[in-house]
């Protein structure tokens, strides 16, 4: 209808200067011609890079007045965002929810913290952490209904309904600095020991696998590691590298150690108070 048609672009780079504030920036600016025998009109493109964490992007057409104005980055990063939850001191990004191997079911993050180790008064990050939970938890705790964040922190009996709770839960550690799995193992054992006053044959099998796992995997930074308890007596332990574990490295079939790993974090005296304020406040949002 319009006869032969022609298309052309270019790409132009200008700097520009903002006098008020001193900032230098770069104005990239796409130009298209389009042209045919009875039509011809210009068009261009053109964004800012005056910011790392926004662009400005608008469209400017010869033949109309009309702009369009957008902010790609913004855009893009909410998007990524309503997947994650950031925990806010180590800046590591948790799944909203996560499919794990021995789980029947997709696991809902309910809260995020982190683990702190005071060397000569200097507070060093090790690890953050997240509680996942099967959502359908918030049925078997009506009775603390309406109560605030700091009640439901405070409720030991709370969290010993979730510990002895046959849904399935999961604690997602991940690792902000390089520990060798002795260290690793040996801070973990020296906060459990102690909640289990007698252990039996049973339970120090079961210490002595956590053990040689830990033990036996390289544990940098970035390492995932979790912790799930399929039912209270029974906890998987999957080990990867910055990825959601497909395999479980080991299997723990001890009611008393899986309860002290689950007291250790959510109990009286956590080793992460982080985390259990996190969680309190998640619980305390659902439980309305």
């Amino acid at each position: 209808m319009f006869g032969t048609m022609a298309a052309s672009t270019t790409l132009s780079l200008s700097p520009s200067i903002n006098s008020s504030t001193f900032n230098f920036h770069h104005r990239i600016v796409f130009h298209k011609r389009i042209s045919n025998s009875t039509l011809s009109f210009n068009h261009s493109h053109c964004f800012s890079l005056s910011s790392p964490s926004l662009m400005h992007f608008s469209s400017q057409n010869n033949n109309s007045t009309r702009h369009t104005h957008f902010f790609a980055a913004v855009a893009s990063s909410s998007a990524a965002n309503a997947e994650y939850v950031v925990e806010p001191i180590t800046n590591v990004k948790f799944q909203k929810s996560l499919s794990l191997p021995g789980c029947a079911d997709s696991l809902v993050l309910f809260g995020t913290g982190y683990r702190e180790k005071v060397f000569a008064i200097i507070g060093v990050k090790v690890y953050a952490a997240g509680l996942y939970i099967n959502q359908t938890i918030i049925s078997e705790l009506n009775a603390w209904k309406g109560q605030s964040k700091d009640m439901i922190q405070g409720n030991s009996s709370l969290f010993k309904t979730i510990s002895q709770s046959s849904l399935e839960k999961s604690l997602q550690i991940i690792l902000v600095r390089d520990v060798d799995g002795k260290t690793f193992w040996g801070a973990l054992n020296d906060a459990v020991s102690p909640r289990i006053a007698e252990p039996t044959t049973i339970d120090e099998t079961a210490l002595s696998t956590l053990s040689r796992t830990f033990l036996e995997k390289p544990l940098k930074k970035g390492t995932f590691i979790f912790l799930t308890w399929v039912n209270p007596s029974k906890l998987l332990v999957s080990i990867s590298s910055n990825v959601v574990p497909s395999t479980v490295d080991a299997t723990i079939e001890s009611a008393n150690v899986s309860s002290a790993i689950f007291d250790v974090f959510l109990g009286d005296g956590p080793i992460s108070p982080s985390l259990k304020a996190s969680v309190a406040n998640g619980l305390s949002k659902v439980l309305k």
